[in-house]
């Protein structure tokens, strides 16, 4: 069996022991080199410890509070029936899910104990969630090809360790596609630079 290196949320690999940093390439030729089980094994031992009673809680409430504020906004935008639908059904629906699995995890999940422990790596979805918002702010003003460029980077090189390489690569194929699709293709409203 292959030793691997430690993944870190910024992408850069090291040896277990601690050293200098690791060609990612490299590391994912030995990860595929290892078997399901010592896979699974690895990943046992590398995550994060397990989290309290009180941070389960304080996740299903922060959960809940998302999903009732959704409600809430779903409702003002406008339900309308499910044959003649307003803006608001499809994220009213989402929202009562939301709320439903915020009270399931709030009363039957609080000690659930393979939730993990908040560290370093739990900032990375609200990173996602905050570019993302970010962009969507930014399209109407200056196109989605800009910020959507600039989100891949983000998504890729730093909350998925990918190579500038493959980085750079994958962004302007994805807002070229993206380009061709819904601007060439379908001709649709979306806001856009060029």
């Amino acid at each position: 069996m292959k030793g691997t290196p430690a993944e870190s949320a910024g992408g850069s690999a090291t040896a277990s022991g601690g050293g200098a940093p690791r060609d990612p390439a490299e590391s994912a030729v030995e990860v595929d080199d290892l078997t399901p089980e010592q896979l699974a094994a690895q990943w046992e031992e590398e995550k994060p410890p397990a989290a309290g009673a009180l941070a389960n809680a304080a996740s299903s409430l922060v959960v809940l509070g998302v999903g009732i504020g959704a409600v809430i906004l779903s409702v003002s935008m406008g339900l309308g029936t499910p044959d003649k639908p307003q803006p608001g059904l499809w994220p009213f629906v989402i929202s009562l899910v939301m709320v439903a699995l915020g009270v399931f995890q709030l009363i039957l999940g609080r000690h659930n104990r393979d939730a993990e422990k908040f560290t370093r790596m739990s900032t990375a979805p609200l990173t996602g969630l905050v570019t993302l918002a970010a962009m969507v702010a930014l399209m109407p003003l200056i196109g989605f090809e800009l910020p959507a460029l600039v989100l891949c980077i983000i998504w890729m090189r730093f909350l998925g360790g990918e190579t500038w390489r493959s980085t750079l690569v994958v962004s302007a194929v994805v807002v070229i596609a993206f380009y061709a699709i819904f601007v060439l293709a379908l001709n649709t409203s979306i806001p856009h630079l060029f």
